[in-house]
């Protein structure tokens, strides 16, 4: 079923990793750069995430023994330091995910590189180390950011969709790992209603809104594959969903053959079946 299959540690059927991007209320800061401060409701929207939805989150995670990954714009955490030292404290990994999640389309390349460093020095500093990956602001990444990924030494990127299975990207200035997302297991589409960013869809109840995510995961599964929701806190970590996502969770991990961790140790594993991924040129 898959061109270029990957064995998984231990003889596990398939790899997963849970991935949130928290974006708190960079989103609504970044669209309304003139008046976000009086759009109280999406600021207070975006705040749940951190606040509210995260250590729920955690504590489902410390409960069910799991390592998982997070995505956060360098505004965020430097905005969020206790989120920053409770996701750190419980040994999960912190992404780059820009500084304030600005679409790169909406700049120059020279702004966009000031922007990543800004947000890199934020994670050095709270963390005490470079992040190993990265995720674009709505997938959104350019040529030039592989490159500039690639000359940082960052392990993967996973913004693009070009696999069901991580592949490795090529570029005139070096490779680095794809781990592809794609929208069938992204919580925007059936959980966002965001006026203020043009996104307004019909909000799904929780079990028709989550029921896809695990569909794709049977697939996954059976065939071997890689399993990675993109989720939000605000959205998906709201009390309804995010029990449904427990109870799904917990069926998982009692049915076995599942290896679930961080992208970066997955990507790592990746690495090492070098030969036999996929290869994909940028530029």
């Amino acid at each position: 079923m898959f061109l270029h299959p990957i064995e998984w540690p231990d003889d596990k059927k398939c790899a997963a990793t849970i991935t949130f991007d928290i974006d708190a209320d960079s989103l609504i800061r970044d669209a309304c750069r003139d008046d976000a401060e009086l759009r109280l409701q999406p600021i207070s929207m975006g705040r749940y995430g951190p606040t509210v939805a995260v250590p729920r989150i955690l504590e489902t995670y410390r409960r069910l023994d799991l390592t998982q990954t997070f995505f956060m714009p360098g505004w965020v955490m430097e905005n969020y330091p206790d989120t920053v030292e409770a996701i750190l404290k419980d040994g999960h990994e912190i992404g780059h995910h820009s500084w304030r999640h600005e679409d790169p389309m909406g700049h120059s390349d020279e702004q966009e590189a000031e922007l990543f460093e800004r947000a890199l020095e934020v994670h050095v500093r709270m963390t005490g180390r470079k992040p190993r990956g990265y995720r674009a602001p709505v997938y959104s990444i350019t040529p030039a950011m592989v490159d500039r990924l690639i000359e940082h030494e960052f392990l993967y990127d996973s913004s693009m969709m070009a696999d069901d299975l991580p592949y490795r990207l090529k570029t005139t200035k070096g490779e680095i790992l794809e781990m592809p997302p794609h929208w069938g297991t992204d919580d925007w589409p059936p959980f966002a209603h965001f006026a203020e960013i043009n996104y307004l869809m019909q909000v799904r109840g929780p079990s028709a809104g989550i029921g896809p995510f695990f569909e794709e995961f049977d697939v996954m599964y059976e065939f071997g594959g890689f399993w990675m929701p993109v989720l939000h806190p605000f959205l998906t970590g709201r009390l309804a969903r995010w029990h449904e996502m427990e109870k799904k969770l917990e069926g998982i991990l009692a049915k076995g053959g599942v290896w679930f961790a961080p992208l970066e140790k997955i990507a790592n594993h990746v690495q090492s079946n070098g030969g036999t991924l996929r290869e994909e040129a940028i530029g």
